[in-house]
């Protein structure tokens, strides 16, 4: 998936623990688990706010696009036409 989220990193940039920040923002910590590892789907507005607040950042600091290689063959193809 293009879209990776780079909660982790924050995380360890603010030496918050994974225990604290779910209890702060209101969600479980497997959810907070699932979404420090990549395994979601989708991630509400609701979250990333609470995240964003906590931690004292934008989404951009949590959210970076990494095009496939397919996606960016694509798009190469895109442009040239």
């Amino acid at each position: 998936m293009p879209i990776v989220l780079r909660l982790d990193v924050m995380m360890a940039r603010r030496k918050v623990r994974s225990n604290v920040l779910a209890r702060a923002i209101g969600i479980s910590e497997t959810n907070l688990s699932l979404l420090k590892s990549g395994k979601v789907r989708g991630l509400r507005f609701a979250t990333l706010d609470a995240l964003c607040a906590y931690l004292d950042c934008a989404p951009a600091d949590l959210l970076e696009f990494v095009p496939d290689e397919a996606d960016a063959d694509n798009q190469g193809l895109r442009r040239s036409a």
